[in-house]
């Protein structure tokens, strides 16, 4: 981004070098629903201006574009075009950005996976449901990458993939034009290749010049909790060691590094939070099968009807759990700038009928804060391991300088 933006680099020729990324690998990779390579030339050519310069965008097919199909992981929607562009890709289009394509998304960005592959073994996962935005910027097929997370679909794909995955505050970036799935938990989130980079579309995004990241700290070190969760038996031996190693590392790089335990009330937020998930799945998804069953997967209609089975009021206890520990987690807190814990529970699992397990982001989604995926350990097989940051809800600005801090010593 910032080679376009210091005359290095120009827009036609780093989008040229994006789609002849893409020919060679697409086949193998599955990233793209919809490539519009014609008209991100055109664009190009035209030298658009603004704070992005022209930056060339993967946007997940959850997400509304005016001109390109929207189907949202489904066959029901297949040529769908939407009258409008979401906010999040007007804003993009606004400050100069060019959207290359859609990439590819579960379906209605569930668990019924697509065709996208894990580009460092395609025999491997990307996880999801951001599955082909997270790919593409781990391809090197374009820089960056907006995608949605309920549950974990930012950062567990951003981990599997070797990225950085930014997963702001909730209600910080606007979710006007991307499908619901769990309105009260969705959010829209950033790929990209540095954390400074996720930083500044954010900033651009959510009009907040706060979540740009500065280059020089001048010896700033972060006080960081060490927090394994009450999840932590679920994460591979591997990767606790992995995580382990890495905070003494961090430690001696200079970080204060504290212990953290969560709550024992905090155990059952996981469960709560998939509830939550399944009885809003059970609105947003009405439509479809109501009136298309038929084309819509099992896996879907298996939490579509989970979700009918909670009750309202079974639904408000969860929601009155996660309101409770909100207020706890910010005395939790008062001893570090952010906490540190496992981004997914190890490498991409083989195979991509499935997108891997989201027990390490469904409590932090939850709580509503900040995540960031940060890149730069690697497991047994050889494929990526992430430590995702946690912050404070609303507290973004410190998380990604942690983030950064964090990015520089693992790099």
């Amino acid at each position: 981004m910032r080679a376009i933006a210091g005359g290095k680099l120009t827009t036609e020729a780093l989008i040229r070098s994006c789609l002849e990324r893409i020919a060679e690998r697409d086949e193998a990779v599955g990233a793209w629903a919809y490539l519009g390579a014609d008209a991100a030339l055109a664009a190009a050519v035209e030298g658009p201006g603004g704070q992005l310069h022209g930056v060339p965008f993967g946007i997940k097919d959850l997400i509304d574009t005016v001109d390109m199909p929207t189907c949202y992981g489904s066959p029901i929607y297949n040529g769908y075009r939407p009258g409008w562009d979401a906010t999040c890709v007007t804003s993009i289009r606004n400050a100069g950005g060019i959207i290359l394509g859609k990439t590819v998304t579960t379906e209605f960005a569930y668990f019924q996976p697509g065709k996208t592959t894990n580009p460092h073994d395609v025999g491997r996962t990307p996880g999801g449901s951001s599955s082909g935005s997270a790919a593409a910027v781990a391809d090197f097929q374009v820089p960056a990458a907006l995608g949605t997370q309920t549950a974990g679909s930012v950062i567990r794909p951003a981990s599997y993939c070797g990225v950085v995955g930014y997963k702001p505050s909730y209600g910080l970036l606007p979710l006007a034009g991307v499908r619901p799935l769990a309105p009260s938990m969705d959010h829209v989130g950033f790929f990209a290749r540095s954390v400074q980079d996720a930083g500044f579309l954010a900033s651009i995004l959510g009009r907040r010049p706060s979540l740009v990241v500065a280059e020089d700290d001048d010896g700033w070190t972060p006080r960081i909790g060490y927090c394994r969760t009450h999840e932590w038996d679920s994460a591979e031996p591997g990767t606790q060691a992995l995580l382990d190693d890495a905070v003494k590392a961090l430690g001696a790089a200079g970080a204060t590094v504290i212990e953290v335990d969560l709550p024992a009330s905090f155990g059952g937020l996981a469960d709560a939070q998939a509830l939550v998930m399944d009885y809003e799945v059970s609105f947003s998804g009405l439509f479809e099968v109501s009136k298309h069953r038929e084309q819509v997967s099992a896996k879907f209609l298996e939490r579509f009807d989970a979700g009918l089975a909670v009750t309202a009021q079974g639904y408000d206890a969860a929601l009155e759990q996660v309101r409770v520990a909100r207020a706890i987690f910010d005395g939790v807190m008062d001893t570090c700038d952010v906490l540190l814990c496992p981004s997914a529970p190890g490498e991409a699992p083989q195979g991509i009928g499935a997108t891997g397990n989201p027990i390490f982001n469904r409590v932090w989604n939850f709580l509503g804060g900040p995540c960031i995926n940060v890149p730069g350990l690697v497991g047994a097989a050889g494929m990526p391991v992430g430590v995702q940051i946690v912050g404070r809800p609303g507290d973004d600005p410190r998380a990604l300088k942690v983030a950064a801090w964090v990015y520089a010593q693992l790099d």
